[in-house]
């Protein structure tokens, strides 16, 4: 009956984990610039007119099929205009298009979740 125990959690997905760095690949529309934001979670990041707010990312461990996912606050501020809420949800790095934000001038999408600033690391 212990071995039925053990091969059934060991069957289980592994929980994901959180991360304190969203990795996020932007597109300005007008411009045709690509670029990459490193937004620290819980701390709005300028990208054009719009705040990005990150309030989690998550990964799967080694074990489990890649997969990063980041929960995600875009608010755009026009000059004269209150601040709008342009997309707040779940945005998945495999899966783009299933939470995309729609705006006619940018693009934000999800690339990874990691522990470390990239800068910070001198790359």
């Amino acid at each position: 009956m212990f071995a039925g125990l053990v091969i059934g959690a060991a069957g289980w997905p592994a929980a994901a984990e959180s991360y304190p760095i969203a990795v996020l690949r932007t597109l300005d529309k007008v411009t045709a610039r690509v670029g990459t934001i490193e937004a620290p979670v819980g701390k709005a990041v300028v990208f054009g007119s719009l705040d990005v707010l990150v309030r989690t990312c998550d990964r799967r461990p080694p074990e489990e099929p890649p997969e990063s996912a980041a929960f995600l606050e875009i608010e755009e501020h026009l000059p004269g205009e209150p601040p709008a809420l342009v997309f707040r949800g779940w945005m998945f790095a495999s899966s783009p298009a299933v939470s995309a934000m729609d705006h006619p001038v940018y693009d934000i999408w999800v690339l990874d979740c990691v522990s470390t600033s990239s800068s910070a690391a001198g790359n």
